[in-house]
């Protein structure tokens, strides 16, 4: 499995259809690169691809310390979708890589978001900031006539992100979180067989997911602005809890309405963010759901995620490999083992999927709206936690 929020998805690996995705990319007509940090301020925008060429023109909004950089820059070179990037990054601290990644693709680099959104015409922005600074980005970005993409939260506040999706709702455009799990193949299928009535009714769900505190004594992380909740919106249960409150929300079909949380820093390590999170939480229906949100470990991550129905369970572990498992009522005490593709890059495959998207104008793999409730539900959890009882997610 390669789960968004850890290391297998920003690493060098490709399965076969990253393969098949950069194949495609190769036949792209490729656009004539302008560099302004290199050689000065340009008069005259980028090259634009030649009428008819396919693929979207995308801004790509970062600075120093954006995550999962690596990633994007594969994922947009690699997509059949993407004809041409822009890149801003006021630090420059990306370029080179950009250089080297995205090769043709690569239209500008600019220390200048305005200069790199006026560029040109992209109906795409890509955001990978820390979470204080995303807003005015995106909301640039939108202004511009872009659907935007956003590594989560994008925001430090639940306030800030629903500014922007009623601006995104008011200029008919999406922003959709980086919530790449959704398309893992085992998740794919959990929905398809939980929609059909696989379980029945869902009447609970409990999940976990751990990653290393390691990353928390080191000293560059202890000064990044991951380790300040000030910047980056919140801690582990902010920055890769989401993901699973998210699919909870994704699998079941329905909102969490209300929630209780306990945050603490168990480690007491010099952050100033959380280092444990344990939510209890009741959807819209009733139906009632636990997670438990932490960096626990030595080395790599732990996750599972279960639905107990009416009339079974679904469970989706991952150790290593994503191993989905489906109980219906008087079968097997342990479930079938459902098999699925293997998980290839789940940031790949994503960033694919939304570009192309965008592309037809279709419909988001996040909404706007799903992305505003995972957001809603995470500063939630931490109102809870500081007023000590159960709130309700507006």
């Amino acid at each position: 499995m390669s789960q968004a929020g850890n290391s297998p998805a920003d690493g060098p690996g490709v399965d076969d259809r990253r393969r098949r995705l950069v194949a495609a990319a190769g036949a792209l007509v490729a656009g004539v690169a302008v560099d302004r940090d290199a050689a000065g301020a340009a008069d005259e925008p980028a090259a634009r691809p030649a009428d008819g060429a396919a693929g979207l023109e995308v801004a790509l909004l970062t600075h120093a310390g954006g995550a999962h950089l690596g990633a994007y820059l594969r994922a947009l070179a690699a997509s059949p979708a993407v004809a041409q990037v822009r890149v801003a990054d006021p630090d420059g601290a990306v370029f080179d890589e950009a250089r080297a990644v995205l090769g043709g693709k690569l239209a500008l680099v600019d220390r200048d978001a305005a200069a790199v959104l006026a560029a040109g015409r992209p109906r795409m922005a890509l955001g990978s900031m820390e979470g204080a600074r995303a807003p005015a980005a995106i909301r640039a970005a939108l202004e511009r006539g872009c659907h935007v993409l956003a590594e989560k939260p994008a925001c430090a506040s639940a306030e800030a992100f629903a500014a922007l999706a009623a601006l995104a709702g008011e200029r008919r455009l999406s922003i959709a979180l980086a919530l790449a799990n959704r398309l893992n193949p085992e998740v794919v299928e959990a929905k398809r067989r939980l929609a059909a009535g696989a379980i029945g009714q869902p009447m609970a769900v409990g999940m976990h997911l751990v990653q290393d505190q390691t990353r928390l004594t080191r000293r560059d992380y202890q000064r990044s602005w991951f380790a300040d909740r000030a910047r980056a919106g919140g801690g582990h249960l902010a920055w890769l809890g989401i993901h699973w409150l998210d699919l909870a929300m994704h699998l079941v079909g329905e909102p969490i309405a209300s929630v209780s949380a306990y945050t603490a820093n168990r480690g007491g390590q010099p952050v100033r963010i959380e280092d444990s999170a344990v939510l209890a939480f009741a959807f819209r229906s009733g139906a009632l759901g636990t997670l438990a949100s932490g960096y626990w470990l030595d080395a790599g991550f732990q996750s599972h995620l279960r639905i107990w129905g009416s009339a079974g369970w679904l469970s989706i572990a991952a150790a290593p490999e994503a191993v989905l498992r489906v109980h219906a009522a008087g079968g097997p005490a342990d479930g079938e083992v459902v098999r699925t593709a293997a998980g290839g890059d789940a940031y790949g495959v994503f960033v694919d999927a939304v570009a192309a998207a965008i592309g037809r104008d279709a419909p988001l793999p996040v909404s706007t709206e799903e992305s505003l409730r995972v957001v809603r539900t995470v500063f939630a959890a931490y109102r809870a936690d500081a007023d000590g009882g159960r709130v309700a997610v507006d």
